[in-house]
């Protein structure tokens, strides 16, 4: 028997009206328009797109995403035992998550210099990569870490450490910033300055997209905002003396991605994008790429026959690995229900080993170059979302659009009008709204109470961003 090789196989050629005459006639009656997609944002985009040329916009580095564990435990004995395990079960990060953070969703870590020593004990800082989470006394944990280097003969300068210093998102969380904005701008212009002059490396501000997404916006409106407070940070180190490229390098990002797999892919790629766009128009003329750091929706998290949240994760990391994430962190299944046990981290970490060594994912630098289609939804993501910058640059800035409510109100707006959406069966939440348990199982989870957000005295207010699931109307109606 004569093997097949692809060039035994006379393929005829098809061209598009071809195509497009075979697909007609499978629809039987219904439009060709019933296959194209409208995204939340207002554009379509279709079925079918001609090859591109390969211009990978990759991750920075040329190795895999590092897989990140949240350090969110408010036992710092607890938490301890927890980071060692995911080090050793094949984690290469840690996050710590501060009480009262938005990432923390009612847990986190003490912000004491005791409980982040205690949690850290036994952790070798000097091969792992370590962020601090965005909250507004994030510069208390950086004195700890400082002086827990001290204490152990490291230089803390030359650690793979991300500060991730923001008072944007906070201010956006709590709905109070302390002290005046101008003062802190000024701040975060000096202090960037003297760390790199001491020689640190890792990023020092932090734009950070899952409290918008977390809060209902759309991709557009989270790249718009977080590109809008990268901003506010380049103005700021610029304003100190460093320059753009300086500046930049020191600004990170973080998004949240979620189940909706090419929207997702093509949100990572299009901020690379929309960040080299912007650095260009500053003066800079070859940008380094955009650091991402991504993590599992909180949003698309449901309480409700929680193991669906399993798939829900597996889709959104294949997302991030495909859309070039530096590093990644996945909220454990039963994150929704209370505090994860050990049992469901440790899936959440293997989800990401299991894409890495055993799918390969990791291989390609950019594997959505070429393609038509996610080269298409990648432009039209970051046109989408360069104009939503736009209409908040326009507004005053990141800042002023949170102090006056306008951009509250248009993710409000967007959180509405996917609820409206989900109520009438448009889109669904399995296990929710769609083949829900009759009975739900028992979970297990740690024993500890979500704290509730407090609330915060400061000169400046807003009206405060707070997440909500897409399924927690039809939860509360159980």
């Amino acid at each position: 028997m004569t093997a097949l090789t692809m060039e035994s196989i006379d393929f005829p050629e098809v061209d598009e009206a071809d195509w497009r005459a075979r697909v007609e006639k499978g629809l039987k009656g219904r439009p060709f328009e019933s296959l194209v997609t409208m995204a939340e944002d207002g554009f379509i985009y279709g079925p079918l797109y001609d090859r591109r040329a390969a211009s990978p916009i990759g991750r920075v580095g040329s190795g895999p995403w590092r897989i990140v564990q949240r350090v969110d435990d408010p036992d710092p004995s607890r938490a301890n035992r927890q980071a060692l395990a995911d080090l050793e079960g094949g984690a290469n990060g840690l996050a710590l998550v501060f009480a009262g953070s938005a990432s923390a969703h009612g847990f986190g870590l003490p912000m004491e210099a005791d409980a982040i020593a205690r949690a850290l004990d036994g952790v070798d800082l000097g091969i792992i990569s370590l962020r601090i989470e965005p909250h507004m006394d994030a510069r208390i944990a950086v004195e700890a870490l400082r002086a827990l280097t001290r204490s152990r003969n490291q230089d803390f300068d030359a650690l793979a450490i991300d500060l991730c210093l923001d008072a944007v998102g906070p201010f956006a969380f709590t709905g109070s910033f302390p002290g005046t904005e101008s003062a802190f701008r000024a701040h975060a212009g000096r202090a960037t300055k003297a760390l790199r002059a001491s020689g640190f490396r890792g990023r020092i501000a932090e734009a950070d997209g899952r409290l918008y997404h977390d809060a209902g916006a759309t991709v557009a409106q989270e790249l718009g905002a977080v590109l809008a407070t990268a901003l506010y940070y380049l103005r700021a180190m610029t304003d100190a003396g460093l320059t753009v490229g300086e500046a930049a390098s020191a600004i990170g990002f973080t998004l949240a991605i979620d189940q909706c797999q090419f929207e997702q892919t093509a949100k990572l790629r299009a901020l690379r994008l929309l960040w080299g766009k912007l650095l260009e128009s500053c003066g800079e003329n070859a940008p380094a790429p955009a650091r991402i750091h991504a993590e599992t929706s909180w949003r698309m998290m449901a309480a409700m026959d929680p193991h669906t949240n399993i798939l829900r994760a597996t889709i959104a990391a294949f997302a991030a690995g495909t859309g070039g994430a530096d590093s990644l962190a996945v909220l454990p299944y039963t994150a929704p229900l209370g505090l994860p046990d050990g049992a469901a981290r440790r899936l959440a970490r293997n989800l990401q080993i299991i894409l890495q060594e055993e799918s390969f994912l990791a291989q390609v630098a950019d594997p959505a170059a070429g393609s038509g289609s996610i080269e298409a939804l990648t432009d039209l993501t970051a046109e989408a979302a360069w104009n939503m910058f736009r209409e908040i640059e326009a507004e005053g800035g990141i800042v002023a659009g949170l102090t006056t409510g306008t951009l509250q109100s248009r993710i409000m707006g967007a959180r509405l009008e996917r609820q409206r959406r989900l109520e009438d069966g448009k889109t669904v939440v399995v296990g929710a709204s769609l083949y829900p348990l009759e009975t739900e199982r028992d979970h297990t989870i740690l024993p500890a109470a979500r704290s509730k957000v407090s609330k915060a005295d400061g000169d400046m207010r807003c009206e405060p961003l707070r997440p909500h699931p897409l399924s927690e109307t039809l939860e509360s109606s159980r």
